[in-house]
């Protein structure tokens, strides 16, 4: 048995572990050494039925539970994930390849989101405000859904759940999480420790799978009220087009090409610390990662000096003296030198990198250097899709006027950075970015509990995770109305 975690993965079913039929299973390998950690149930269309099933049981019961009761049931669940967080980021740092001390500091930001949401249990933001009308009084109050399906992404797995179930159960719904297919053991310790914690029976359900096979029939099944889905484009495209024939509720959360910029006035050592951080960071695999690096062409021969050189020296590896880690599977890696392939067919020029990691260390894993490239048109592939890994394009820019063009010239609009001095640069770039997302000297990635996360145009369909804007997707809004009769006073 592997000391983290069980040698077979299941599903958790109204409050039990169980399996898919006829022993279906796939194997979760390491993107570290490529071994075997352990076998994950394989859900499809009859698992996702019977989570949904034990979800809608336990919604009436759920959904009449005060607010205040259940966010002190929450807070129960986070502070059970707070007693067994280094366990919980032993798993993460097994299943993705980040360092321990990464996963364990990203365990600490699912643990402060959960936390905020039970509080939201005391609130949940209705509004009260005057009437037009003598003696009425008028008021708004959030009302559940009902079953919520969540699927996540696998690139920062306990925070990705964390960021759907707590704001889902806070509004009283129930839910079925699709745990991501490359971390299926981080949705499974969240299981075991709702269960330990005394979440009721159902409230929170997990199915394991591949999406085809368990994403697809969970966003088709007509007993699911809204879906929340983080991913890619392509995907969100179809789960959107699935909800609208229902007019079921949806939230998306997909890709980004951000762009950071690096003006002529930029502290230079602080700007190519954040550059490095926010290119190749959880090895790039951010929806939030610069993947787009614009620089002022007075300040570009030095920048990129001094970017490539510091990327040469980065570190790959699972450890804490480790700068970046591996990919997330074989076939992402493929996929990300394919594209830099193509790119330099088509004219591109390589800084660094290009390849993966093939040495004793490195050859079983899903590797990929540090990689650098130029003269990438701006219409061009690698300037338009995003690759999701440790792979970033310099820009040069005349000024900062088209520095803003370049940033805008994407069809995605999650995040946006700049470094500069100028608080009249800050302002203008603030007001003219087409984002969601806006950092000013610091990197392009980022987000706290109790703020709204979300871009433009490809990057979403305008919802916002997490923060008080997360009520809006989880909850209906009902209108009171109350008539003071004087007769009766």
């Amino acid at each position: 048995m592997n000391t983290v975690f069980p040698d077979e993965i299941g599903n958790w079913v109204a409050g039990g572990e169980t399996f898919a039929t006829g022993d279906r299973c796939f194997d979760k390998v390491s993107p570290h050494n490529g071994q075997v950690l352990c076998s994950v149930t394989r859900s499809d269309k009859a698992e996702v039925a019977e989570a949904v099933r034990a979800a809608r049981r336990a919604w009436p019961m759920w959904s009449n539970t005060n607010p205040v009761q259940r966010g002190q049931l929450l807070h129960d669940f986070a502070m059970g994930i707070k007693a067994r967080r280094e366990e919980v980021a032993a798993i993460v740092a097994a299943e993705t390849g980040k360092a321990p001390s990464e996963a364990l500091g990203e365990t600490d930001g699912a643990i402060a989101l959960a936390l905020f949401y039970a509080g939201e249990g005391q609130r949940l933001y209705g509004r009260t405000t005057t009437s037009g009308v003598d003696g009425k009084s008028a008021m708004t109050v959030r009302q559940p859904l009902g079953v919520a399906g969540l699927i996540v992404a696998a690139n920062t797995p306990i925070a990705n759940v964390a960021w759907k179930i707590f704001p889902a159960l806070i509004c009283g719904n129930t839910v079925v999480l699709k745990a991501a297919e490359d971390t299926p053991a981080t949705a499974w310790i969240v299981g075991s420790i709702a269960k330990v914690a005394g979440l009721p029976d159902g409230v929170l359900n997990i199915v394991q799978g591949y999406g085809e096979e368990a994403g697809t029939p969970l966003v088709e099944n007509p007993e699911v009220d809204v879906v929340s889905f983080t991913g890619s484009t392509a995907v969100g495209r179809r789960i959107a087009t699935t909800m609208a024939k229902r007019l079921g509720r949806v939230s998306l959360e997909l890709g980004g090409k951000n762009a950071l910029v690096v003006c002529d006035d930029a502290d230079m050592d602080n700007a190519v610390k954040w550059a490095l951080l926010s290119a190749f960071s959880n090895a790039g695999q951010r929806c939030a990662a610069a993947s787009r690096i614009v620089v002022f062409e007075s300040m570009y021969e030095e920048f990129r000096g001094r970017f490539v050189e510091a990327a040469k020296k980065l570190s790959l590896g699972p450890t804490d003296n480790d700068d970046l880690g591996p990919v997330i599977n074989r076939q992402q890696l493929e996929s990300m030198e394919s594209a830099v392939e193509r790119a330099l067919a088509g004219g591109a020029r390589l800084l660094t990198g290009g390849q993966r990691l093939d040495g004793d260390a490195h050859q079983n894993g899903c590797y990929m250097m540090p990689t650098i490239l130029e003269k990438v048109g701006r219409k061009d592939e690698l300037s338009k899709a995003e690759v999701f890994g440790p792979v970033t394009v310099l820009y040069s820019a005349r000024d900062f006027h088209e520095a803003v063009e370049i940033v805008n010239d994407s069809p995605y609009g999650l995040t946006a950075a700049i470094h500069t001095k100028s608080v009249h640069r800050t302002g203008e770039f603030v007001n003219r970015v087409q984002t969601g997302v806006v950092m000013i000297n610091a990197g392009t990635y980022g987000s706290e509990p109790h703020m709204p996360f979300g871009g433009l145009k490809l990057s979403g369909n305008g919802t916002r995770e997490p923060g008080t804007e997360a009520l809006d997707v989880y909850s209906n809004l009902k209108d009171v109305y109350t008539v003071i009769l004087p007769d009766l006073v």
